[in-house]
């Protein structure tokens, strides 16, 4: 953990360049922190979309997960945007994983299997 001083101490604003990246202290127009990170996301997955139906946390609402998706953020989010046309529900996009509301495995397999990604259904 970094002391108080270091916490503080970073550069967060200036007159000459605006506002500053609190993790890498470059200029936000400058700032390369979220292609890193996520080409770091895309780096570590194994090409194997999965698809789980979970309930936890939700009070006992179902509601489908899709991750491992080697999509880009803003490819992600277009792709989410069909699934949930798709299966004509409401949903989701939450650190690189897509939530749809309501148990839709099948549906959103065929879909996906369609696009060409390999599937693989996970969970119970």
């Amino acid at each position: 953990m970094a002391s108080l001083r270091d916490q503080l101490g970073g550069l967060v604003y200036s007159t000459e360049s605006g506002q500053h990246c609190p993790d890498c202290g470059e200029a936000k127009g400058q700032c390369r922190c979220d292609e890193l990170s996520e080409a770091e996301r895309l780096a570590t997955l194994d090409g194997v979309v999965r698809i789980r139906r979970e309930t936890k946390g939700r009070k006992g609402k179902g509601v489908t997960t899709i991750s491992g998706v080697p999509l880009t953020s803003a490819e992600l989010k277009v792709l989410a945007k069909r699934l949930k046309q798709r299966c004509g529900t409401g949903g989701a996009i939450k650190e690189g994983v897509i939530e749809i509301q309501g148990d839709h495995r099948e549906v959103l397999r065929q879909a996906l299997e369609a696009e060409g990604y390999k599937v693989k259904l996970s969970g119970g």
